[in-house]
């Protein structure tokens, strides 16, 4: 085997390796990746999704909402810890991602709500949505459905994110 054959050869098996992210999309100087969601039980009234948003760019954006066509209303929530009790609640005026910051919508932090499912989320499948942000406008996006336990995306933890 000549060296330009190994070479070609190892940079394909490495590239065959990685699976594609379900949600990467690029708009300006966003770039949405490692879209998730976890399945839910039959009956659910909400999902939660969760990805990572990173600013390439020079200007701050900012997350606003979003829509889904399994979803009534699509929502941008924040967990915490107050005193001993977990707390959600709505973040009616979004999500600031300024130039250079990567922000990770994750379990017990910042995440979206798909509100009134149409149809539970299975694990295996995909569910599409937009998101809307202030500059670059709307943002199609795809999230993998992962276990109804899942903490993190099956593509999160093959990357290291």
């Amino acid at each position: 085997m000549t060296r330009t054959t190994l070479i070609i050869a190892l940079a394909l098996v490495a590239c065959a390796g990685k699976p594609a992210y379900a949600g990467d999309a690029i708009a300006g100087g966003l770039k949405i990746s490692a879209a998730w969601a976890r399945a839910t039980p039959k009956g659910a009234p909400v999902g939660g999704g969760y990805l990572t948003i990173t600013n390439t760019g020079t200007a701050p954006d900012r997350l606003i909402g979003g829509s889904s066509d399994t979803a009534t209303r699509f929502e941008i929530h924040d967990m915490s810890m107050a005193n001993g009790v977990m707390k959600m609640r709505p973040v009616p005026n979004g999500i600031e991602i300024k130039p250079g910051q990567t922000v990770e919508l994750k379990p017990g932090g910042y995440h979206v709500m798909f509100v009134g499912l149409k149809k539970p989320f299975e694990q295996g499948e995909h569910v599409k949505a937009t998101l809307k942000f202030e500059k670059a406008g709307d943002i199609a996006v795809d999230f993998a459905v992962e276990g109804i336990g899942a903490q993190t995306g099956g593509t999160q933890m093959q990357h290291g994110h």
